[in-house]
């Protein structure tokens, strides 16, 4: 059996964070400290076919949100918190319906339950054309992709997973091919019949139109113990664009602390 790859900070109550499509669970190591030092212990997984976990065929939400139950499964994490973005909140809250029982409390991070159209084309399109042939290091690999993702910010994301195959060798880590020919799956809604009713809570980018307000009653109907909650100041990587608010609603939820 396959087996997710992760890295591992802290020690504590298990918290789980799933990263997005074509992420990594490296991109959330600042966060991971502070929940760290706030008494948790820290999974940062990588999904199949991202980052150093395994190369599939099959990639669906089924398919990872049984990845992540073998994953707890083996390392005794049950019940826990599980803090999923974008791709990576579609995945818990496939896990969270699926299997209710492993999941104290549910986060969900710039994503709504609903279908997404495909939007990913020019990124894919880019990376697939990086010929590792002629990229001899990370400012090329930068400069070839520019022409297809003009966001810096885009691309130093991208291009964290770049790494060296062999000595002078350039490549990949995510399973670009089967994450091309699949990527219409990353937008698939939650069944209709799915739901979880345990706490859980969705946190938006107030610069974000991933979730909007007309979405409000789709996810109350999959989550009826959801909250939703805005990041100020903050796109669809929130975490990154206001990472202490989001840092101080994420603590709020799990204390059950409130200003309000």
């Amino acid at each position: 059996m396959n087996a997710l790859y992760s890295q591992i900070v802290g020690k504590g109550k298990p918290l789980v964070i799933l990263h997005g499509f074509l992420g990594m669970g490296d991109n959330w190591k600042t966060l991971a400290n502070q929940f760290a030092e706030a008494g948790y212990e820290v999974h940062l997984v990588d999904q199949r076919n991202h980052g150093r976990s395994f190369h599939s065929d099959a990639f669906d939400y089924g398919v990872m949100a049984d990845d992540l139950k073998n994953y707890c499964m083996a390392n005794d994490l049950e019940p826990i918190v599980l803090l999923g973005h974008s791709m990576g909140g579609k995945t818990a809250m496939e896990f969270a319906t699926r299997y209710p029982s492993m999941v104290a409390k549910l986060i969900v991070a710039d994503i709504a339950p609903k279908a997404y159209p495909q939007h990913h084309q020019d990124i894919l399109k880019g990376l697939s054309s990086l010929d590792f042939e002629q990229i001899q290091s990370r400012s090329e690999a930068d400069e070839a992709l520019s022409q297809y993702v003009k966001d810096f910010g885009t691309r130093q994301f991208l291009l964290k997973n770049l790494y060296w195959v062999a000595k002078g060798k350039l490549g990949l880590r995510m399973n670009l091919p089967v994450l091309s020919e699949q990527v219409e799956e990353v937008g698939k809604p939650l069944e209709k019949t799915q739901r979880f009713e345990r706490d859980a809570l969705f946190v938006r980018g107030e610069k974000s139109s991933y979730i909007l307000p007309e979405d409000e009653w789709l996810i109350s109907r999959h989550f009826p113990k959801a909250k939703i909650d805005t990041v100020s100041g903050a796109g669809h990587w929130l975490h990154a664009d206001n990472p202490s608010e989001f840092y101080e609603k994420i603590m709020n939820f799990l204390t059950g602390f409130s200003r309000n």
